[in-house]
Formats: C-alpha cells, sequence, structure tokens
C-alpha cells in the first residue's frame, strides 16, 4: 500500500471519480461513497485544526473594534489547545503486559513501528477531530512480507463508513498524496479481505488502482473515537461548539483590552483658548519633555488644560475570567490551568480532586483505545503469519500511566499497607506501576533481579565446587598421614 507524503494543506475540491481502472464496480461505489464523506467533514476538520493552531479567523462584532485593527493586534487564546492536550496527556500508552515467552511477537510489532509514539498522534488526533484511525498492513519495503506497519492516520486526511450491525468499521479510505495545489493524488481504499492503493497523475482524471487481498474478514483499520455513543460511533471532538463560541469571545476580550489599552495609555488633553502653533513641536515630544511652557493667549487669558479619564481594564479582566471558567467547566480543565489567579498554590492533593472529572474520562477512553490497540494487534499477527482466523493473544494486556496526580508520600503508604497483606501483588508489575514506576522502570529492575538471580547462582554454584574438593583434599592428607606413621 501507498504511504503517506508531507504535503501542503488539502484543498477539500476532490472530484469524484466515475471509474477507477482496476476496480469491481461494487467497490468503486464504496470508493466514491468514502469520498463523499471525506469532502463533507473535511471542512469542519480544518476549522478545527485552525482552532487548535490558534489560526482561527478573528470573529469580529463590529461594534467596538475594526476588524483590520483585530486582526493587526493578533491576540491568540490557547484554549481549545490545551482542552485537548490536558485529556491526551493522561492517554499515555506504555506497551504490553506480554507473557514470558511473547509467543505471539509482540515485542517485535512494537519496536518495528514505535507504537508508543504512534499511539499518542493517534490519540492527540482523536480528541482534535472526535476520531483517527489505525491502520494495518504489510510494509511495501520489506521483501519477507514479515514486517507489519500499524500507521496512525488523522481525521482531515481519512474517512470511513461504520457498520452498526458488526459494530465495526465498513470501509475506510486514507488521503496518501497530493499536488502542489492540495489536490488529491493517491489515497488507500480499505476493504474487508482486500486493499486498493489509488492513483492519478493530475488527481482529476486516469484513476487506476491497485488491488491487494489478505486473509482478513474485516478492514484493517481500527478507530479511536472521542466520547462514542450508538448515534456518533466516530464520537465528537474535544474542540466542540461551545469551546469555539467561548474561544472567540475570549480573543474578542482580549483585543479590546489591548485596544483600550493604547488609547488610553497617552493622556488625552484639551487646551481651550490655546494657538495652534503651539503644537508644531510636536504632541510627542511635548508629552515626553521635562518642563513644557505654553504662554498666554492675544487677550491675555492663561489657556484651560481638560483631561479624559483614563477608562479602567477591570472590567475586561473580570469577563475574561468569566468566560475562562465556562471554558472551565465545558473542558472539565482546572481554572488555573486556563490562566485563572488561585489565592493560594495548589498542592498535589487538591490538583488531583479539581482534575477528578478529567481523570475519569481518560480512565474510561484507556479502556476503549486499549481494545482497539488489541483488534489492531491481533490483525497485524494475523497478516504477519497469514492464517485464517486472527489469534486470542491470551497473556496479552495494554499497559498506561496512571492518570490520577498522587503524591510520592500517598503513594508510598498505599503500597506499603497493600503489600502488607498481599506480598505476591507487591512483586507484580501491576503492583508496581501503583507505586509509581514507569514500565522502563519495571523493565529495568526486572533486568536487575535476573542478573542478582544469575549471580546468586553462579556463587551457590562456586561454594558447592569448593566444599567438594575440601573433603577429598582432607581425605588426601588423612592418608598420607597414616602410611607415613611408624608402628611402635
Amino acid at each position: 500500500m501507498q504511504q503517506t507524503t508531507a504535503t501542503p494543506t488539502l484543498s477539500g475540491a476532490v472530484s469524484i471519480p466515475a471509474s477507477i481502472r482496476g476496480m469491481d464496480q461494487d467497490d468503486l461505489d464504496m470508493t466514491r461513497a468514502l469520498l463523499k464523506v471525506w469532502q463533507d467533514k473535511y471542512p469542519r476538520n480544518l476549522l478545527r485544526s485552525a482552532f487548535y493552531d490558534a489560526k482561527q479567523r478573528f470573529n469580529n462584532l463590529q461594534i467596538s473594534v475594526q476588524s483590520d485593527l483585530g486582526r493587526k493586534i493578533g491576540n491568540t487564546v490557547g484554549w481549545p489547545q490545551k482542552s485537548v492536550r490536558a485529556l491526551a496527556d493522561k492517554s499515555v500508552f506504555e506497551g504490553f503486559e506480554l507473557p514470558n515467552n511473547d509467543e505471539y511477537g509482540i515485542t517485535r510489532i512494537c519496536m518495528d513501528n514505535e507504537l508508543t509514539a504512534d499511539v499518542s498522534e493517534a490519540i492527540i488526533s482523536c480528541y482534535k477531530h472526535s476520531c483517527s484511525f489505525l491502520t494495518v498492513d504489510y510494509d511495501p519495503y520489506d521483501p519477507s512480507g514479515e514486517r507489519i506497519l500499524i500507521t496512525p492516520r488523522s481525521a482531515d486526511w481519512s474517512a470511513a463508513i461504520w457498520d452498526p450491525q458488526r459494530r465495526r468499521i465498513k470501509a475506510a479510505l486514507t488521503i496518501t498524496g497530493a499536488n502542489e495545489h492540495g489536490n488529491i493524488t493517491s489515497f488507500n481504499v480499505w476493504l474487508p479481505g482486500r486493499n486498493y492503493a489509488v492513483s492519478s497523475r493530475n488527481g482529476l482524471a486516469g484513476w487506476q488502482a491497485q488491488r491487494q487481498d489478505n486473509r482478513l474478514d474485516r478492514v484493517a483499520v481500527v478507530p479511536f473515537a472521542y466520547d462514542k455513543q450508538m448515534d456518533r460511533p466516530f464520537g465528537r471532538s474535544r474542540i466542540n461548539r461551545t469551546l469555539m463560541n467561548l474561544t472567540d469571545m475570549a480573543v474578542r476580550t482580549m483585543v479590546r483590552m489591548e485596544v483600550s489599552a493604547e488609547f488610553y495609555s497617552v493622556p488625552k488633553l484639551w487646551f481651550l483658548g490655546l494657538d495652534k502653533d503651539a503644537f508644531e513641536s510636536g504632541t510627542w515630544s511635548s508629552l515626553i519633555a521635562d518642563i513644557n511652557a505654553i504662554s498666554r493667549d492675544v487677550d491675555g487669558e492663561v489657556p484651560d488644560l481638560k483631561q479624559i479619564q483614563q477608562a479602567s481594564m477591570s472590567p475586561h479582566g473580570a469577563m475574561l475570567e468569566t468566560i475562562a471558567m465556562l471554558a472551565s467547566a465545558e473542558t472539565d480543565i482546572p481554572p488555573e490551568s486556563l490562566g485563572i489567579r488561585v489565592s493560594n498554590p495548589t498542592s498535589a492533593e487538591a490538583l488531583a480532586a479539581s482534575e477528578n472529572a478529567l481523570t475519569r474520562v481518560a480512565d474510561r477512553q484507556n479502556r476503549i483505545f486499549g481494545q482497539q490497540l488489541m483488534n489492531a494487534m491481533r490483525m497485524a499477527v494475523q497478516l504477519r503469519d497469514n492464517t485464517p482466523t486472527e489469534p486470542t493473544l491470551a497473556g496479552v494486556r495494554p499497559i498506561w500511566a496512571p492518570t490520577r496526580v498522587v503524591s510520592d508520600a500517598a503513594r508510598a503508604d498505599y503500597y506499603s499497607k497493600v503489600a502488607g497483606v498481599n506480598q505476591a501483588w507487591a512483586q507484580s508489575d501491576v503492583g508496581l506501576a501503583k507505586l509509581g514506576l514507569s514500565m522502563d522502570d519495571i523493565a529495568s529492575l526486572r533486568a536487575w533481579e535476573a542478573s542478582q538471580r544469575a549471580k546468586a547462582q553462579l556463587d551457590q554454584l562456586r561454594a558447592q565446587t569448593n566444599a567438594q574438593k575440601e573433603p577429598s583434599q582432607d581425605a588426601t592428607g588423612s592418608d598420607k598421614t597414616a602410611g607415613d606413621t611408624n608402628e611402635p
């Protein structure tokens, strides 16, 4: 299958082909439906990407601030990205718990694909666009055909159709190439038991497909969906309409604050009865001069000075804090993380309590992601071994980093109390993970324990060897003594 290449932003103006050489009619109809799905969803996905990158258009109300002035100021609010990353940071995949012999070769598949990093990318894209995908396929550059690729795919470069009866993906499409104008030039179509690599020179006509068959009874694509529901099998985005509207409100408030600060940074002075020649030296020079003098007018009267009182910034700041509190309630992110001041520093326990709602969401999502990872791994093993049925993967379980913020003292107290009644749990990987050790730390500990056991066995063997040598030497010495003794 073709691999994704670095391309500019897609134009979204895809030309749905009427025919594709090398593709059956039924598969062509499904491909056209997939392209239509992508075309309909792409503008919304592009908008969410703009909010995530803080590049959305300044949504001005045209009341107090001119649009060109707002664009020149260029204020941004990073709440959409914060909403995505705050939850993604609690969905950290650390690998698989495997049987001792690793009979399925899971370790090799994870190493070939750098799966921990790829899963992180897929989760971030999922929270951004509502869903992302993992595709499973043979490595086209591996002549042996045994290397399997598990590739993350974002929703703005993919499309899928859901099968409600089998509760899995019915068909999927992943865009793999585009020209300098953002027009699609190649894409892959994923169907049960077969895939198509479709390409065209200019992306407008002359489409041709290369078919690849496999022994899977399902599409080799698994979805990562956020807040999946029966009526929304591909979930919903963390950057929803409410958060986008609140972000626009916050940007407008910050623009008004900037304009007010710029407008009132220099006192507005009015002179009554002052000759205009007094300003020939320049207003700015007069304002910053140490000493200024103004002469009387032609009638001998002293000019009258009036000053406009500077506007207060407090209403703007209070409004921004109100908007931030609404965003905090919408995203389950603590107000401190959105820039709201707190009176006292937040302890670890208080921070964990404030993130309870977000932690529960992360735990639920990790279970869902874990199920899809197991599905992807089953398909990877089946493709590699070319078997008619998928393996059970008994003893294999995905491992996630702890989602809850717990102090070291509280974690150690919990571990010691449980270990007092269940020593086996304390020595297991689950117990060590509860103690706060990462999978790398546990692996290092297991390697050190193995080396210590090997050293102990070697020392024991050496001691046994020495013990066997000593009695034989004693017996030899006793014989010599007896032979040398003369009888009286």
